[in-house]
């Protein structure tokens, strides 16, 4: 018996990532489809889901358990490094480009919304490798 390898798009991890950043970035302005009620978890789901695109980008024949343990453990800890305040640290977290991406306090439900973003990319994974292989 074979075992097939799924291969992602970079091209299209690419640009499903461009599109949930868009995403993520309008529900940090306001323009969400979001309830208002879930404040900023959403916007962080869908960062803790380009972590798991990013990986997948880097490896797109990566097993998805693997994508997930390893898209976990990059989420899980740049929140953790969140508890670091050195000056150093918050002089680079003051350039927009690294708060986006590094973040500013340590919230522990936040690690919940990225379980939850993560979650959601590794099925749609799932379901983009059963429409290919239709």
């Amino acid at each position: 018996m074979s075992v097939l390898v799924f291969r992602r798009s970079r091209l299209f991890l690419l640009l499903l990532m461009l599109l949930v950043v868009a995403l993520g970035l309008a529900s940090r302005r306001g323009f969400s489809p979001f309830p208002a009620m879930l404040g900023n978890y959403p916007g962080d789901a869908l960062w803790a889901w380009v972590v798991l695109l990013c990986v997948a980008w880097m490896r797109p024949a990566i097993a998805r358990i693997s994508l997930v343990g390893w898209s976990l453990v990059i989420a899980f800890a740049i929140e953790f490094l969140q508890l670091y305040q050195a000056p150093w640290m918050q002089a680079l977290r003051a350039n927009k480009l690294a708060y986006l991406v590094l973040g500013n306090g340590f919230d522990p439900l936040d690690l919940l919304a990225y379980v939850v973003g993560i979650a959601l990319g590794a099925a749609l994974d799932w379901v983009w490798q059963r429409w290919l292989q239709r």
